[in-house]
């Protein structure tokens, strides 16, 4: 990855972060909103080339999962 690639990389990571502390704490409306957003952050850092597709689908999918768990 590139350098330039840092910060929205970092970004990333945050959102899916926020997305497992909601989890954690037990929320699931909380949860629900992370997920979305960290989706959205996701599927935005694979059209702007910062994560390979197969690492966001498969980063996506453990997410879905944790969350149907958690239901």
């Amino acid at each position: 990855m590139l350098h330039h690639h840092k910060a929205n990389r970092s970004a990333l990571k945050t959102e899916i972060k926020k997305y497992d502390a909601a989890l954690a704490s037990g929320d699931m409306a909380a949860a629900q909103a992370a997920y979305k957003d960290a989706v959205k952050k996701i599927d935005t850092a694979v059209s702007k080339g910062y994560v390979h597709k197969n690492t966001a689908a498969r980063r996506k999918s453990q997410m879905t999962k944790k969350l149907n768990a958690a239901e």
